[in-house]
């Protein structure tokens, strides 16, 4: 990997890690649907312009009957299932769960006939994986450190978000990205802009809930998706996935370090095995050519 590509790499890790970080203060003041509904207008106004000056954009609008059901896996489910769950569980945790993406992904593959996932590094890769699942949900929920249901939730946008990459890759691959996602992020603030009006904050938030939310827009949400597509390009998909590994380093480092949040025993044992799991589950196998 080029000097480049590895600056590009620990970049998108580094503003895919922070998220958890940022949600983690905004819930303090915020609604969920708030939350959301701001770093998705923010987003949005990024990316939209982006897409019209690449000429991309009626490519997307052309395929709303997939963009709008990637819409609801990628960021309207997920995005409020994980700010709500934010309010229960540690922003490290949440970047945990959610490096479980790989291994759904596998398993909504192999059941769409995907062969390969039946390849024995890949099933032993989930196995490793589910290993990792169970001891941080038992440990962390029998220590009573965090809320199961919280949990649940997260596992379940993570499989969303597999849902979702898998969907687009199958039916629009061939449609920019950055128009995608920017027309997802429409069609998610108007299905959360009835709840913003419905449940407005009641007084103006304090700056820091404000920074937090600004810079969830601005960087996780639309300057990531941006430097991502370019790191694709840079050194191929299959080695680009492999940041959803370091975004789960920097989510829990960052909850510990900025945060005061606690290494506890179900993060420190399921850490490891799970983000080996994940990338043994996520490997294709390689084939030769004659």
């Amino acid at each position: 990997m080029s000097r480049r590509g590895w600056i590009l790499f620990f970049t998108v890790g580094l503003l895919w890690g922070i998220p958890y970080l940022l949600i983690k203060v905004a819930v303090e003041e915020l609604s969920a649907p708030t939350i959301v509904f701001s770093r998705v207008v923010i987003g949005s106004l990024i990316l939209i312009p982006i897409a019209i000056h690449r000429g991309s954009l009626k490519g997307a609008l052309s395929n709303m009957r997939h963009v709008f059901p990637y819409a609801l896996a990628e960021m309207v489910g997920p995005w409020i299932l994980i700010t709500a769950a934010e309010q229960k569980i540690t922003s490290g945790l949440a970047g945990l769960l959610v490096a479980t993406v790989p291994i759904w992904s596998t398993i909504l593959a192999s059941l769409n006939g995907d062969k390969t996932v039946w390849q024995h590094k890949r099933l032993l890769g989930m196995l490793i994986g589910f290993i990792g699942i169970v001891l941080v949900v038992g440990i962390e929920s029998v220590t009573g450190n965090n809320s199961f249901v919280a949990i649940a939730m997260i596992l379940f946008a993570s499989s969303l978000y597999a849902y979702a990459v898998i969907r687009v890759q199958k039916k629009i691959p061939h449609v920019d990205g950055i128009s995608i996602n920017g027309v997802a992020m429409v069609i998610t603030a108007l299905v959360y802009l009835p709840f913003v009006i419905a449940n407005h904050p009641a007084t103006m938030p304090s700056a820091k809930v404000l920074a937090s939310v600004t810079a969830l827009g601005l960087f996780p949400t639309a300057m990531a998706f941006i430097l991502f597509f370019i790191l694709i390009k840079e050194i191929g998909p299959a080695r680009g996935s492999l940041v959803t590994y370091l975004n789960t380093a920097f989510a829990i480092l960052l909850g510990v370090i900025l945060l005061g949040e606690p290494l506890t025993l179900g993060i420190a044992l399921g850490l490891p095995l799970v983000l080996i799991g994940s990338y043994f589950a996520s490997r294709r196998p390689q084939t030769t050519s004659l």
